[in-house]
């Protein structure tokens, strides 16, 4: 009878203690009567999203990031309105399943599309496409942002005069060490630096080398950095590749281009989205227009990487796609046929498997995976 009381105790104990998975979503609503922020949990078994939180009255809440701690989510709100653009923050309860709204702030700029949070907690960085600039602000320890401290715009365009009559800056990156940041321009071919003094009231100083050039007409969007700090690889919205660069101290050495589409395929890029797998194996970029999938790549021991294959995303427009923590599953947004699909990831091979049951999010554009 002990024996059986002792194991009665430890389940409920392992169960009141299970870490769960949560999948943060954002979208275009367009209507602030429509809800547009979105929490799902994910079933780390069969792959299946069940709903936990959604919130109402915010517009366009396009793209999103969390907090260290994950106590906080922070999104780009307003994003494609005229003469309008905010960011804001909301608190996550994982207990209660709850999302609450905390407080806005202009974003500095038209058109919000990225934003990061510094691994200490105190600053979040924006970036806003249509004119071409970067807001910095600090955040309170209760997730309250505070009015930007630094706001720097850009103008030069490049050589395509419909996509790059000006400059359009497309993500917000820090490197591994948190002492730069990098804002890829999408219509100035370059990847702007910035020095990151945390410790000061206003953070940026422009690097010594303030901009690396990328390739003309290529449109650089999204980047992410090799956890060795040793590599960094940006994704060409325009080109269609992912540069692969050396990276050291602020500065950007070009080693390898490679095309994340198909050999059928000769212009008409829509290339979006790129992330490391945590296990450092494999790299994953999207493509949306014509091909809608994900490109799969070896990450080799020089930083290079190896074309291992494509899956299709079972969707139009993957806009973006997550990798929860475990490197099990992958989450894609495609924001063309409103539907978000999981896949399982084979830590082998690299290659992925679609599981579970799409859910629909109308114009569902982020996504963001933690577990609690």
């Amino acid at each position: 009878m002990k024996s059986l009381l002792f194991l009665f105790l430890l389940f409920i104990c392992s169960n009141s203690f299970a870490q769960k998975t949560f999948v943060f979503l954002g979208s275009f609503n367009w209507d602030r009567e429509k809800e547009g922020l979105f929490v799902y949990e994910l079933d780390t078994v069969n792959g299946n999203l069940s709903k936990a939180a959604a919130v109402k009255n915010i517009r366009n809440p396009s793209f999103l990031t969390l907090s260290p701690d994950g106590k906080y989510i922070f999104a780009v709100t307003d994003s494609k309105t005229e003469n309008d653009g905010s960011v804001s923050s909301f608190k996550f309860n994982p207990e209660n399943k709850s999302l609450t709204f905390i407080n806005n702030q202009k974003s500095g700029g038209e058109n919000p599309v990225y934003l990061t949070v510094h691994k200490d907690g105190k600053w979040l960085v924006n970036g806003n496409y249509t004119e071409g600039s970067v807001s910095v602000y600090p955040i309170s320890e209760d997730g309250k942002i505070h009015p930007f401290v630094q706001n720097f715009q850009f103008s030069e365009g490049s050589v395509n005069k419909k996509r790059q009559d000006r400059s359009h800056i497309h993500s917000v990156v820090f490197s591994p060490d948190l002492n730069h940041i990098f804002l890829p321009d999408l219509g100035a071919d370059k990847i702007r630096c910035y020095q990151f003094k945390k410790d000061q009231s206003r953070p940026l100083e422009t690097c010594q080398e303030p901009f690396i050039k990328t390739a003309l007409g290529n449109g650089p969007r999204h980047f992410t950095f090799h956890p060795n700090g040793k590599f960094a690889y940006l994704i060409e919205e325009m080109g269609g590749a992912v540069s692969v660069y050396q990276y050291s101290e602020g500065t950007l050495k070009n080693i390898q281009r490679i095309d994340t589409h198909s050999e059928k395929l000769k212009t008409d890029f829509e290339s979006s989205d790129i992330h490391i797998s945590p296990d450092i194996k494999f790299l994953y970029a999207s493509n949306r227009g014509a091909e809608n999938n994900i490109a799969i790549f070896k990450v080799e021991n020089d930083g290079t990487l190896k074309a291992v294959g494509y899956q299709p995303t079972k969707g139009r427009h993957p806009r973006t796609f997550g990798i929860d923590e475990t490197g099990k599953f992958v989450v894609v947004a495609n924001t063309g046929t409103g539907t978000v699909v999981v896949f399982r990831r084979n830590s082998a091979t690299g290659l992925l498997k679609k599981v579970g049951k799409k859910i629909k999010i109308e114009n569902v554009s982020t996504v963001q995976i933690r577990q609690y």
